[in-house]
């Protein structure tokens, strides 16, 4: 029996972030908001999630929360 593996895809040209959580056919696609996508299969669970503008919306915000706790490390050693 195969098992799902979750793939991880970054197209740098558009900027595109897509998570694939289970391949196959989909069967519907749900806008969370202007820039991420969740992929719904035919058994109804998530297939996969695409995530415009991801610099933006992931490298951004996990870049700021890191700056974040080095400074404050910083300042407790310091």
């Amino acid at each position: 029996m195969g098992e799902n593996k979750m793939k991880i895809h970054y197209d740098p040209e558009v900027d595109i972030l897509y998570i694939v959580i289970k391949e196959g056919p989909i069967k519907d696609t749900i806008d969370i908001n202007d820039d991420i996508f969740i992929e719904i299969a035919e058994d109804e669970t998530i297939a996969g999630i695409e995530i415009w503008r991801a610099s933006k919306n992931i490298a951004e915000p996990i870049a700021t929360k890191l700056a974040e706790k080095i400074k404050k490390a910083l300042e407790i050693k310091a």
